[in-house]
């Protein structure tokens, strides 16, 4: 027989009589029994009782935040294939982590949790949890009788769960029973019904026997459930990526120009929907690189996605840009009031030496800036184009970019004769 994995620089301790530690001996010796190895094995916790659990074992671990074991486990079992990932919760973690519960029955991939269950909060005052009985006295007064317990293995194999036990921490055969959904190939959950005597058999009685009764009074749950039968995640996730067509490259942009100023410039682009706001501010963007800067763009997300961006904010610097937010920009291209009346705060904050690009007949928020205005209407310049006009005349007056700066952007942005009308529009522009 292999050797045990429990770490003996810390031995289990638990409350006397508490269930879990039965559940600690079982699952080290259904470890025992899968002749598996401690760096075979990774066992995520969250908080609580069951939280310990992580610090018993002498394996991998990780010990995350309550409810969100699952989470944790799936990147960890995705990232790891090879390992044996095995999540232990109670039923408090389960409560507050249901929906991860409910996503991982569905995905299937394979790991296998451990829901120490004993109805209430144990660890924290006894409060009812979310498979307390309603009959039962806890540390929350009447809330418990206000609400309907969860069936553990019902509620998984709703949700798809391919393999589900119901089973007590004082059955002999527990050992057999964890190690059966240890080598489940998919998402297998064991809930195991105990005592907890630090806190819910101070108010309630709770025996073996009683637990045996109460099992017996349900629905049998004992192992794989057919009708939630399929492949494993893991595996048909990579079968599927395998498929994949390889993403192209990243494009590269030499560097060729000189930036005009060497700090760090912040440009807002304000107009509404159709006037390309987000295209203006990439082209932006792929100037400052053609000139060996760091380029960040942050656009307004509508509520309504297909009304379209109206602010696009734009940060060069030949430092990496470890802040994106802009609070004082150099420029300001105002198109159109919708962006305008989102940013007309910052517009009269603007300072002296700041330029504003504006559409004419546009009203402003009072400002000490500079304004230029253009009229692009009588330029014969459609709205759609007003922004890449803006910036023609913001390249002009060489702030945040140049002239060439933004020929090399177009020249990566566009081709045949989209180019040439956006070259063409740059010149009358400028």
């Amino acid at each position: 027989m292999p050797a045990s994995l429990l770490n003996p620089l810390r031995p289990p301790v638990f409350c006397p009589g508490c269930a879990h530690e039965r559940v600690v001996k079982a699952l080290d010796a259904a470890f025992q029994q899968l002749k598996l190895a401690g760096h075979e094995v990774a066992i995520v916790s969250d908080i609580g009782c069951s939280g310990l659990f992580d610090t018993f074992f002498h394996t991998h671990a990780f010990h995350g935040l309550h409810g969100r074991a699952l989470t944790y486990a799936t990147g960890l079992k995705l990232a790891r294939p090879e390992l044996t990932v095995v999540v232990t919760m109670g039923d408090g973690g389960l409560g507050i982590g249901g929906a991860h519960l409910l996503s991982a029955c569905r995905r299937n991939l394979d790991l296998t949790l451990l829901v120490l269950n004993n109805f209430n909060y144990g660890m924290t005052g006894g409060q009812c949890s979310s498979t307390t009985p309603p009959e039962a006295r806890v540390g929350s007064g009447f809330l418990n009788q206000l609400e309907r317990p969860i069936d553990v293995c019902q509620v998984a194999a709703a949700a798809g769960a391919p393999f589900a036990v119901r089973t007590s921490a004082y059955r002999p055969g527990l050992p057999d029973e964890l190690a059966r959904a240890v080598l489940y190939q998919g998402f297998a959950l064991v809930d195991i019904w105990g005592v907890c005597p630090g806190r819910y058999t101070k108010r309630n009685s709770l025996t073996p026997q009683s637990i045996e009764a109460g099992l017996a009074a349900l629905p049998p749950m004992d192992g794989e459930l057919p009708t939630n039968r399929r492949r494993e995640y893991g595996a048909h996730y990579r079968e599927l990526a395998a498929r994949q067509s390889a993403p192209q490259e990243p494009m590269g942009i030499p560097v060729r120009h000189r930036p005009p100023q060497g700090s760090r410039s912040e440009t807002l682009i304000l107009g509404s929907a159709g006037q390309r706001i987000v295209t203006a501010g990439e082209l932006l963007c792929l100037a400052g690189i053609g000139a060996g800067l760091h380029a960040t763009l942050k656009n307004d997300y509508p509520i309504t996605v297909l009304r379209g961006h109206s602010v696009s904010e734009v940060v060069l610097d030949r430092q990496p840009i470890g802040y994106t937010g802009i609070e004082q920009p150099q420029a300001v291209l105002a198109l159109a009031p919708e962006g305008v009346a989102r940013r007309s705060r910052m517009i009269g904050s603007l300072a002296p030496e700041a330029l504003v690009i504006k559409a004419a007949g546009l009203a402003l928020p009072e400002t000490a800036a500079q304004v230029v205005e253009v009229d692009f209407k009588a330029a014969r310049v459609k709205p759609q184009d007003w922004a890449l006009a803006a910036l023609a005349r913001l390249a002009q007056a060489r702030i945040g970019l140049t002239p060439e700066m933004l020929d090399t952007a177009l020249t990566h942005r566009f081709s045949g004769d989209v180019l040439a009308a956006a070259r063409a529009l740059c010149g009358a522009s400028a």
